[in-house]
């Protein structure tokens, strides 16, 4: 698990500004101005940070940029961070600056001087998400992170707005664990087990064995399976937080803990990296913990379809045809499309069951959207113009890269197979768009819903802004700001 990072709000003392230790931060506007506390730590450097504000390199920086002053006189911290911001910055500025400062963070305390900044909240949001660490399977004992105190001159207010972030914070790094879990760790059962223990937090858990899937009918769900020694399971988690009644959103994950391809195998070079595979049911799972943890009253039921991909004596092989819980019939082409064999029963079922008000799967479902868009935009296909623009809305708010993509006939007769209903690929030339018109004919025609591509931007080899390098949990932060637009009473 994450090692997590203790984040307190404190009003601005500037007699114990004298007394920190580790890194102080200071935030200056565009102006230059200097605060109280940004006016007592240049004090104590002895005129430092006013002579570093008034030249050209301050002068150079953009809003959310640090530049560290290292080692000062008369105050003993490693360094003064001098961050630049606007008067009142943006959350994604602010966010950005509390993650530089995060990377500054080396294990000892650091004291951010916020005073009556705007994004203070941001800025501790921001910090916090940069400062996650996974470190559960190194046998070095892990690096104890130092405090974050934040000094303003309203702590209240700011604490308050950072309770919901805490929130967010905490599903996120509930997602980021879960993709960055090995698959001899996160089998099956063993993330089953971690939703359910959140229960604790109010959340109602329901897990599915494969008796109750064969029982619905979920064959092809069951027939990706089949080759592992995992038991396939759905779970299924509901946050009742609005209306009584009222139709809930549904949220669908793809949960393959690891994917060899099956019997249609992958090559060995990076296969290693298909411990992300459940990257989906990983984003949904954050999600339900954040709006737990929040009290949010809107109705959102989160579905998760868990299977492992194997290449057994039992696994399924090319030409197989399996029928859906809906009852159309699947000529298996390829065994390495998989995650659309798992997503078409769980939608299906997600709509027989709870009749959603909208639905929004999430999957690593295609390497083509990651020629297509690379590794900073989810692929999005949508049967509804409003709830997309909605979710390309909230996406744009919360800085996670996500990009419309088409759906239509022409790509949709690709799937047409000689001797089934369907074929479950429909040939390389726009694999992404295909493998999204194969699970829309999973979704009811009065259903709004949203695909969501994110196999480009869950796990990424380069860090970003917000996240070191591996899982970034991405689409949390929108499928919540979604949430609460759209769907919160």
């Amino acid at each position: 698990m994450s090692t997590p990072i203790a984040i307190s709000f404190a009003e601005t003392d500037l007699d114990a500004i004298d007394a920190a230790t580790g890194r102080v931060a200071v935030f200056v506007g565009e102006d230059g101005k200097l605060d109280p506390s940004a006016r007592r730590v240049n004090k104590l450097i002895r005129g430092a940070l006013s002579r570093f504000v008034e030249s050209p390199a301050f002068e150079k920086m953009s809003p959310g940029d640090v530049t560290s002053l290292a080692y000062p006189a008369q105050l003993d911290v490693e360094a003064v961070d001098v961050v630049r911001l606007e008067k009142r910055p943006g959350a994604d500025v602010a966010r950005k600056a509390g993650a530089a400062l995060a990377k500054l963070m080396k294990g000892g305390d650091v004291l951010l001087l916020a005073g009556s900044n705007a994004g203070a909240a941001d800025i501790a949001f921001g910090f916090a998400l940069r400062a996650y660490t996974f470190d559960a399977h190194k046998s070095a004992e892990p690096t104890v992170p130092g405090k974050v105190r934040v000094m303003a001159t309203k702590p209240e207010e700011v604490a308050a707005a950072a309770g919901p972030m805490a929130a967010l914070a905490e599903g996120v790094f509930f997602t980021r664990d879960l993709v960055n879990e090995p698959a001899n760790i996160l089998t099956t059962d063993d993330f089953a087990a971690r939703l359910a223990a959140m229960q604790e937090l109010g959340l109602e858990v329901e897990i599915l064995e494969e008796e109750d899937l064969r029982k619905l009918g979920m064959r092809t769900l069951l027939a990706v399976g089949q080759g592992s020694e995992s038991p396939s399971k759905v779970v299924v988690m509901r946050w009742n937080g609005g209306e009584k009644d009222a139709a809930p959103l549904a949220l669908v994950g793809k949960g393959v803990v690891f994917d060899t391809g099956g019997i249609s195998i992958k090559p060995a070079a990076g296969m290693e990296e298909m411990t992300m595979d459940m990257g989906g049911a990983a984003v949904v799972s954050g999600v339900m913990r954040a709006l737990a943890l929040r009290k949010a009253k809107a109705n959102v039921v989160g579905l998760v379809g868990l299977v492992e991909n194997m290449p057994d004596g039992k696994a399924q092989r090319p030409g197989d045809i399996v029928k859906t819980m809906k009852g159309d019939t699947v000529e298996v082409i390829n065994t390495d499309a998989e995650g659309r064999l798992v997503l078409a029963d769980v939608l299906w079922y997600a709509q027989e069951r709870f009749a959603p008000a909208a639905m929004i799967d999430l999957a690593t479902l295609t390497g083509a959207i990651i020629i297509g868009l690379g590794n900073y935009n989810s692929g999005v296909f949508s049967n509804d113009d409003d709830l997309c623009n909605a979710f390309l809305a909230a996406a744009a708010k919360e800085g996670e890269g996500a990009w419309r993509m088409p759906l239509g006939d022409a790509y949709d007769r690709l799937l047409k197979s000689q001797l089934a209903d369907m074929k479950n690929v429909g040939g390389r030339a726009g694999g992404s768009i295909t493998a999204a018109q194969f699970l829309q004919r999973f979704v009811k025609d009065d259903c709004p819903w949203i695909h969501l591509d994110i196999a480009g931007v869950a796990r990424v080899s380069e860090e970003t802004a917000l996240a070191p390098k591996g899982a970034t949990g991405w689409g949390v932060l929108t499928l919540d700001r979604l949430i609460a637009d759209r769907f919160e009473a």
